[in-house]
């Protein structure tokens, strides 16, 4: 890393906040900041709709048309919205499962049978409650709008429950949500379609399919995949199938990998190359050289979530959500059974759905399946994903219209408010609770994925503190990084406070930027030869301005080694092998940046300031003491 400049770059970042490798921390956290501004819009919907109802639906009913020579679409502005627009809101969704399935929680792949199950039962549940309240009436056909949870609004929700509930019960939902948006857009493809074109579907089809010999071909230019993702739209439209499907059908394409330590070397040898002949051709290779570092998952998440969640959801809401409120629409809305059954799905039939199905399948499996979270967290994951919103007024308007789409507007709306009334009061029956049993029910004792892939050996490894400590931690470092001088002495306090826990350095030097940090930790393993592995680690991060040869020879007389015998050990670079094991462990735990830390072999993604770094300990700790 090169030296910071400034208080913004001593913002106690870890490697992977920099370089935006926390992609699942950073998609949930634009989707929680975007439930006020999603809010927001619902409010403005129904202001406007209540104080000029006339002029609302006549924006929104506005005629757009492009065309090109004879050929065209025409769609209102509702209806470029819904179908257009929301084709980006899909995609991301998309991006986010397809991460989730190469790089999260679901690498590893029993873990998505739960959450699959729970989605699934979370949607048949309201279904099958919402078909029981309109059986009889015509008002069944709208049994999609009772099914799927609104991923912004949930997450917001959550956040703003604050600490109330573990972190990890965000990633639950989040893929409750994805298989809930994954099954509705099926569901609007084959339940909510009409007047099917088979030729302009059987194209669209092979427009798919074209892209997946794009992705094949190795191209990472971006028009391609926009020229083909339009043309697979609107072919799709003409089809009679929504072309929301698209956006879904490319974010699963869109495969997800970290930066390999290579690819990021070979990035900063073109950088390196350009600050020393400025050309517009050495410039445009660094540019492909560091985007080729990420992958095109990661980059298009960037890209795009912020507008998705920022503005077309929220535009969605302003287009979708406002009614005319007045007496009648209350009276009638609430002997409705349209309204009802919104209602009742969303309210009693998802969380039966989703605690039922966990329940069974932990019983079934013999608690080789649960829940990533404990009973308590999952109660209140079942009732906030009651929050059903985006997708569900989307299907309402495919499925009603006039009186009947006022009503299951009103109905969820409602499940919104209630959803959050319930997961508030779940959180403060858990909050009552004593401390153990509030650590049970929140945490649970389901095994985390291990990150880690070499586990920490005390025979060979360095350890600091207690070797027998319930909470490790593991930090990949780089003697001349400045942000590993910055953590060291945040590691330190972390110690003093928690005196059980045991800290574990290992070796990443980054040659390509810090062309002395190789020869400081071969310098540190040096010391170890002589017991003395700490005293060299400290006056190394001490010192990090110093670490020439002659530094280092002045390092180890100041701490009385022998230091013939440790210039011996450096010329013939005896720790070599030592250096380079730790690297191979960093290349299978996918570290490429410094520092990287490790807690009980799950990875760190947050800030490693001492708040920071003390919430993941603790946490760990209470999940080890669980575990025993």
């Amino acid at each position: 890393m090169t030296q910071p400049t400034d208080a913004a770059d001593l913002s106690g970042q870890t490697e992977d906040d920099r370089q935006g490798r926390g992609p699942r921390r950073a998609f949930i956290r634009t989707e929680s900041g975007s439930a006020a501004v999603l809010l927001f819009a619902a409010l403005a919907a129904l202001a406007w709709a209540n104080i000029g109802p006339g002029s609302y639906e006549r924006v929104w009913q506005t005629l757009l048309s492009i065309r090109l020579g004879d050929h065209g679409v025409s769609l209102d502005l509702r209806e470029w919205v819904n179908s257009g627009l929301m084709t980006l809101f899909f995609f991301v969704v998309g991006l986010e499962a397809r991460r989730e399935f190469d790089l999260g929680e679901l690498r590893e792949r029993r873990r998505l049978t739960l959450p699959l199950l729970a989605g699934i039962s979370g949607m048949l549940v309201p279904v099958g409650i919402f078909l029981a309240v309109n059986a009889g009436h015509s008002s069944a056909h709208g049994w999609g709008a009772a099914m799927s949870t609104d991923t912004a609004f949930a997450l917001g929700m959550l956040a703003m429950l604050g600490s109330r509930f573990p972190k990890r019960l965000h990633t639950f939902i989040l893929t409750v949500a994805v298989v809930d948006d994954f099954v509705a857009l099926v569901v609007i493809a084959v339940a909510y379609s009409e007047h099917i074109e088979p030729v302009a579907l059987l194209v669209a089809c092979g427009l798919l399919a074209a892209l997946l010999l794009v992705r094949a071909g190795k191209v990472r230019h971006g028009a391609p995949y926009a020229v083909i993702g339009v043309a697979a739209w609107v072919a799709m439209l003409e089809s009679g199938v929504d072309p929301v499907v698209v956006g879904l059908s490319m974010g699963l394409l869109t495969y997800a990998y970290p930066a390999s330590r290579g690819d990021l070397e070979r990035a900063t040898g073109l950088f390196r190359s350009f600050r020393e002949q400025p050309t517009p051709e050495l410039e445009r290779s660094a540019r492909l050289g560091i985007a080729a570092a990420l992958s095109p998952n990661e980059r298009l998440q960037r890209m795009y979530h912020p507008w998705t969640s920022y503005l077309i959801v929220p535009l969605f809401a302003l287009a979708n959500a406002g009614i005319t409120i007045d007496a009648g629409l209350l009276s009638r809305a609430f002997t409705s059974p349209v309204t009802l059954g919104i209602l009742l799905a969303y309210v009693v039939g998802k969380p039966v759905g989703i605690i039922g199905i966990s329940w069974a399948t932990t019983r079934v499996s013999g608690g080789r399946l649960r829940p990533p979270v404990g009973w308590g967290a999952v109660v209140g994951g079942g009732t906030i994903a009651g929050v059903g919103f985006t997708v569900s007024l989307l299907i309402a308007t495919l499925a009603f219209d006039g009186p009947r789409l006022e009503e299951a507007k009103v109905g969820v709306l409602s499940a919104v408010v209630c959803a959050f009334v319930l997961t508030w009061l779940v959180s403060l029956v858990i909050g009552a609770l004593p401390r153990p049993l509030r650590s049970r029910a929140l945490l649970g004792t389901a095994h985390s994925v291990i990150d880690l892939a070499t586990p920490v050996d005390p025979d060979r490894d360095h350890v600091r503190g207690p070797l027998n400590a319930p909470v490790t931690l593991v930090e990949y470092g780089d003697f001349e990084c400045p942000y590993c001088g910055l953590a060291e002495p945040v590691v330190r306090a972390l110690l003093a406070d928690f005196g059980d826990v045991r800290y574990v350095w290992r070796h990443l030097p980054l040659p390509d930027v810090h062309p002395r940090a190789r020869q400081a930790a071969e310098a540190a393993e040096a010391a170890a030869e002589q017991g003395e592995f700490w005293s060299m680690f400290d006056l190394l991060l001490r010192r990090q301005d110093e670490l020439k040869p002659r530094d280092l020879l002045a390092h180890a007389a100041e701490l009385g080694l022998d230091v013939e015998r440790f210039h011996e050990h450096l010329r013939t670079r005896r720790g070599a092998d030592r250096v380079a094991e730790d690297e191979d462990s960093a290349d299978l735990s996918g570290v490429s940046g410094t520092p990287t830390f490790f807690v009980n072999g799950r990875r760190h993604h947050g800030p490693y300031d001492i708040d920071g770094l003390t919430a993941a300990v603790r946490v760990a700790k209470e999940r080890a003491l669980l575990d025993d």
